[in-house]
């Protein structure tokens, strides 16, 4: 059984997507990109961008009933792998350090991401 999760503290779908979707003991949340929960996008760098992404996580982990600390898989797309170390210090606050177990990840340099991000993560979290 599949169950969708939906919140206002992130974007609405822009296509045929749920934001996440429980299934079997995990949360597979969508990727998010750099847009505010009203889906305008964000200005700044790399930087901001990033913080806005796991910010947008974190509130569709939270209203699934887990959190950043149970993600367990992360995969993170950018549009220049230039921008990799800036990206991963933010990532680094959200998801790793103080005893916690990283998730395992994957970083791949894309083309093209949704609405021109410069960074899309999606994770897969216990719940």
């Amino acid at each position: 059984m599949k169950e969708q999760v939906r919140t206002q503290g992130a974007p609405q779908a822009i296509g045929p997507y749920s934001q996440a979707v429980k299934c079997g003991g995990f949360l597979f949340a969508s990727g998010q990109v750099a847009l505010d929960p009203s889906g305008n996008m964000i200005k700044g760098g790399i930087v901001e961008q990033t913080e806005q992404v796991l910010k947008n996580i974190s509130a569709v982990l939270t209203a699934g009933g887990t959190s950043l600390d149970k993600v367990v898989k992360s995969t993170v797309f950018l549009k220049d792998m230039n921008d990799f170390a800036k990206m991963n210090e933010v990532y680094a606050r959200y998801l790793s350090g103080d005893g916690k177990i990283s998730p395992a990840r994957s970083t791949v340099e894309v083309a093209r991401l949704p609405k021109d991000s410069l960074v899309e993560i999606e994770v897969i979290a216990l719940l």
